[in-house]
């Protein structure tokens, strides 16, 4: 099933969306919120389900139009927002750029940081950035959203037991001329890492069929700025940690609560042909083939859009497609 959660207050209001994203139907009597339904998922998920049948049957008495633009993220606001770097291939690129050498751990041992999670963008929403001059960026990624997860749980325990219960698409943006300075602290991202977006749908798992597999989801993740195609990269290639491995990253030294987002990292490729899923890394690839990055950061009124598509070429999550703007004060 499909699930979206229409602007409504500070957590939005549950509705279930059909397949082909045209229409939804309130989860009224089920769930108000999507935490709320998180937070009981043994008793609200197969009122969902029942719900999405009907919604696909054409049933459902109260369907009304599906519009993206109606939407807050998923989650407007969640506990817990924690993103990973599972594309190892992407960050090997990063530390070459400047000169450096990619620690054997990295292969072994997956990054995270812990974003902020309390000011999520809508999937439409403009991106309002302080400056050009931060090097302003977008992140194509893949991220799930779990129930409880009890510290100390194994990447086999976290499949076993069913823990993902969502899939969706993100666009975590980044000030790409903050990061060198914060992070020469050692104290993590914190400025440079400004609100997220998430896709207007999130997707169970089984709605995702056999591209879903061993935790990751194979399907090309597109891109375009200003509506020229950026990148395509497969989402389930080259990913070295799995999502259940984030997850159990995640959990070693404490407990994810129902509701915790937990992010792919930046999707990456080894086959340059698919292009990329953010800036930087084809500026990367720039200088390292000619000796200097060309391909500028992002300026005002520059549009992102970023996608996936099922096998018959339908819209899975809906697009997450931002302009980027001035500060609204």
């Amino acid at each position: 099933m499909k699930l979206a959660s229409l602007k409504h207050g500070r957590d939005g209001r549950l509705v279930v969306v059909d397949a082909d994203l045209r229409h939804y139907a309130i989860a009224a009597g089920v769930a108000a919120t999507l935490q709320d339904a998180l937070d009981d998922w043994g008793r609200c998920a197969p009122r969902l389900h029942d719900l999405a049948v009907t919604l696909a049957a054409h049933q459902a008495k109260e369907a009304l139009s599906f519009e993206p633009a109606a939407c807050a993220s998923p989650l407007p606001r969640a506990y817990h927002w924690v993103d990973g770097s599972a594309y190892v291939n992407h960050v090997e690129l990063v530390r070459k750029a400047r000169g450096a050498q990619l620690p054997p751990s990295f292969w072994v041992d997956p990054l995270v940081y812990q974003g902020g999670s309390d000011d999520f963008l809508g999937p439409t929403e403009d991106a309002p950035f302080a400056s050009e001059e931060y090097g302003i960026d977008f992140e194509a990624e893949v991220a799930v959203i779990v129930g409880d997860v009890p510290m100390g749980s194994t990447a086999a325990e976290v499949r076993g037991r069913g823990d993902i219960r969502l899939v969706m698409l993100v666009n975590d943006w980044s000030l790409r001329n903050l990061i060198p300075g914060e992070l020469a602290k050692g104290f993590g991202f914190y400025q440079s890492k400004p609100a997220t977006a998430f896709s207007p749908v999130a997707v169970t798992p089984d709605e995702l069929g056999a591209a879903w597999h061993d935790c990751k989801l194979h399907l090309p993740l597109h891109s375009a700025i200003n509506g020229t195609p950026f990148g395509r990269p497969e989402a389930g290639e080259d990913m070295t940690f799995d999502f259940s491995q984030l997850i159990e990253h995640c959990a070693r030294t404490r407990n994810l609560r129902a509701g915790t987002i937990v992010g792919s990292g930046t999707v990456s490729n080894y086959d340059r042909s698919r292009g990329s899923a953010c800036i930087a890394e084809r500026r990367m690839l720039e200088q390292l083939d000619g000796g200097s990055a060309t391909t500028p950061f992002l300026a005002y009124g520059d549009q992102v859009r970023i996608e996936m598509f099922d096998a018959r070429g339908r819209s899975l999550f809906g697009a997450i497609e931002q302009r980027v703007i001035r500060p609204w004060r």
